[in-house]
């Protein structure tokens, strides 16, 4: 049974140590995505599930780790292991930052074991097409495609994440879409169950020109 959720961005950035002297700009992005995970870890579930893209050939557990070391930082999170991709990285960095010391697993978008009582960490970035001084330069759709994100994970609405379009979110190169089809679709199974989604939207912005969001839902009622 699904306890809560929350989603996160990935950027290296939002470590410190990648990103010395950033901290009047990231502050309050970091700040967001530390009380989404309190709200995960507020939810007490047995298991932390961390759900994101990239190349992962199994299901690691807690012994699995990642390190920023390609982005120039001294930086690990997780287990002893250094094989997570970027986004499962920055969420066991996330998760660390937060103290939990209670099982968590990784998994890749589509392929996520949600048995017992588990929290999600959805790691998903937006367009990277939000400006000229984007790593994408300017799309004049991805403006309104990242509102729609944020509007669905304001409302706690699961179909509305199902309904984003995969095909154009990879034209606005927003890796972040499946893991946010992926939260839609579990969600929509609990809410078929009984489940009532309270959902909190604590960030929507584009600050290098990539869309970044932080939510939190919490789901009661079962």
């Amino acid at each position: 049974m699904i306890l809560a959720a929350a989603v996160c961005p990935h950027p290296p950035l939002l470590v410190p140590a990648v990103a010395p002297g950033t901290t009047g700009e990231l502050a309050d992005l970091r700040a967001a995505c530390d009380a989404a995970v309190q709200t995960l870890l507020g939810a007490r579930p047995d298991r932390i599930l961390v759900v994101a893209g990239g190349d992962l050939d199994h299901e690691p557990d807690e012994t699995a780790g990642g390190t920023l070391a390609a982005y120039g930082a001294d930086a690990h999170a997780g287990g002893a292991g250094t094989g997570l991709p970027l986004g499962h990285t920055i969420g066991a960095w996330l998760l660390d930052r937060a103290g939990w010391s209670g099982s968590r697993t990784y998994a890749l978008t589509g392929a996520a074991d949600v048995s017992g009582d588990v929290a999600l960490l959805v790691m998903a970035d937006g367009t990277t097409k939000r400006s000229v001084q984007a790593p994408g330069f300017l799309d004049d759709r991805a403006a309104a495609y990242d509102a729609a994100i944020a509007a669905a994970l304001a409302a706690g609405d699961p179909d509305a994440l199902l309904a984003l379009d995969p095909v154009l979110g990879a034209e606005l190169g927003s890796t972040g879409v499946p893991a946010l089809r992926s939260l839609g679709q579990v969600m929509k199974d609990e809410m078929t169950k009984g489940a009532v989604v309270t959902a909190r939207l604590h960030v929507d912005e584009a600050p290098f020109g990539v869309g970044y969001f932080v939510a939190d839902w919490v789901l009661a009622g079962r």
